[in-house]
C-alpha cells in the first residue's frame, strides 16, 4: 500500500536582531539549551551541534518534573552560513530553515515534514512555540 506525500508544515518568526546574532543563537549549543523547548515546564539540559553537511546534532529535551524526556537529533544535509540549514531527523523527516536578514531584524522560516502520530495543527503549534521561545530568548539576550 502506497502512502501519499507527507504534509509539510511551515512556522516562522521575525526576530529583532541582525542575522549574524540570530544564526549564532540558533546554532551554538550554549544558546540552544536556553530556548529549545516549547513551554516553561520543559528544558534542554544538553545540546551538541556539528554544523556542517554530514554533521550530527542532538538536543536533549526533558520535562522539568522528570516525567518525560527525549532526544531531538538528526544529520545536516546542507548548511549555508547565515542563510540556510537543511537536515534529516532520525525518523527520515526533512527540515529546512531559511534565515533572511532585513537590516536589524531577521525572518526565520522553518518548513518540516509532518509526522503521522499527532494532528497537523498540534505539530504546527508545538514547533511555533519553539520559534516564539527562540525569538524571546534572542531579543532579551545581549548581542
Amino acid at each position: 500500500m502506497e502512502t501519499g506525500k507527507k504534509a509539510s508544515i511551515t512556522v516562522e518568526v521575525e526576530v529583532n536582531a541582525p542575522v549574524q546574532q540570530v544564526w549564532k543563537y540558533w546554532t551554538e549549543p550554549q544558546h540552544i539549551t536556553q530556548w529549545s523547548f516549547a513551554s516553561d515546564e520543559w528544558h534542554a539540559p544538553n545540546a551538541e551541534n556539528d554544523l556542517q553537511a554530514g554533521g550530527k546534532f542532538l538536543t536533549r529535551m526533558e520535562a522539568k518534573d522528570g516525567s518525560f524526556g527525549f532526544d531531538f537529533a538528526g544529520v545536516y544535509d546542507e548548511v549555508r552560513e547565515h542563510e540556510f540549514i537543511a537536515y534529516t531527523l532520525g525518523d527520515g523527516r526533512k527540515v529546512a530553515i531559511t534565515f533572511t536578514g532585513q537590516g536589524d531584524s531577521t525572518k526565520v522560516v522553518e518548513i518540516f515534514d509532518a509526522e503521522d502520530t499527532n494532528p497537523i495543527d498540534m505539530q504546527q503549534a508545538g514547533w511555533q512555540a519553539f520559534m516564539d521561545n527562540f525569538k524571546s530568548y534572542v531579543e532579551r539576550s545581549e548581542a
